[in-house]
């Protein structure tokens, strides 16, 4: 299946919308629409809400340093079922590489807890 990738600036946020299969085949194009990004994007939404299924390069894209970082907040959105599932499974057997929590918009670090009222 091919892949359509769409990125949208607007300041420092970006939001790249993957359209098809992510996969070893389509990440080298992924990482490139990253690459392509200023530097002055400071955060980086990946709407996946046309993503129909998504392999372990999924994971590669979403967890690597060049594609998230200190310097830039990743975020993603639209999970489909299947992508979700590959993420929450990811998470489960290795949480200390995959953390989950960072990748949701307006969620906490891992073991932040609000103030009691």
């Amino acid at each position: 299946m091919n892949t359509s990738i769409t990125t949208t600036v607007d300041g420092t946020f970006a939001r790249i919308f993957a359209c098809g299969e992510i996969d070893f085949d389509t990440l080298p194009r992924l990482r490139a629409a990253v690459a392509a990004l200023s530097p002055r994007v400071t955060d980086l939404q990946w709407d996946l809400t046309g993503t129909s299924f998504m392999d372990i390069a999924g994971l590669h894209l979403l967890f690597h340093p060049t594609t998230s970082s200190p310097e830039r907040r990743t975020t993603v959105t639209g999970l489909g079922r299947q992508p979700l599932r590959l993420l929450l499974t990811a998470c489960e057997t290795g949480p200390a590489v995959f953390d989950f929590s960072r990748l949701l918009p307006n969620i906490g670090p891992a073991g932040f807890r609000p103030a009691p009222l």
